[in-house]
């Protein structure tokens, strides 16, 4: 039989997760996983976790009260709800009811509102592909500027000819011992 689970969150410690959970009850979670003080931004939450691994099965349903306790990012929610759908599981939103999956509108729904957040993300990736591309053409490379000079090179070949290692090159030089490493390896 599919049990239904309810998900809270709250980005600090001292905040009380306890509204959530009162709501996610009411709304018939037998159990409820909470995570405190958990960033929104990364999906590697401990009680998250424990609901998608150990205790929801296909079928199962997982509540929350807002959509923003699942993720904090577009390209996050994305990853999550495609997780939760290749896992056979629905998701319910107590406050956004067009986000239902257990409802053929509900899901409907939910795959338009996938399809353009993917949309989304993937514009801005061809968008920032294009840019990079037009400013290589004009000259411009983006990054980090190197602390390995031509001067710094030259001296750490002659250290390394000499059997120094790259740590010790590293320090006489005021650089890191993989800078001196990839500017060698060139």
């Amino acid at each position: 039989m599919a049990e239904v689970f309810g998900y809270a969150r709250v980005s600090r410690k001292e905040q009380d997760p306890g509204a959530q959970e009162a709501e996610l009850r009411a709304a018939g979670c037998s159990r409820v996983f909470v995570d405190h003080g958990e960033s929104s931004r990364i999906a590697d939450r401990p009680e998250w976790r424990k609901l998608i691994d150990v205790a929801a099965r296909p079928g199962d349903t997982i509540k929350v009260r807002k959509l923003d306790r699942l993720a904090g990012s577009e390209r996050l929610m994305i990853e999550v709800l495609s997780e939760l759908n290749d896992r056979g599981l629905n998701i319910v939103s107590l406050t956004e009811p067009a986000i239902d999956t257990t409802t053929p509108m509900g899901k409907a729904l939910y795959g338009i509102v996938v399809v353009f957040a993917q949309l989304r993300v993937d514009t801005i990736r061809e968008n920032t592909r294009l840019g990079l591309e037009h400013a290589r053409s004009q000259g411009r490379v983006g990054g980090r500027p190197t602390v390995m000079t031509a001067e710094r090179i030259a001296e750490a070949k002659k250290m390394r000819s000499e059997n120094l290692s790259y740590a010790r090159i590293g320090r006489v030089l005021g650089v890191g011992a993989s800078s001196v490493m990839r500017a060698l390896s060139k």
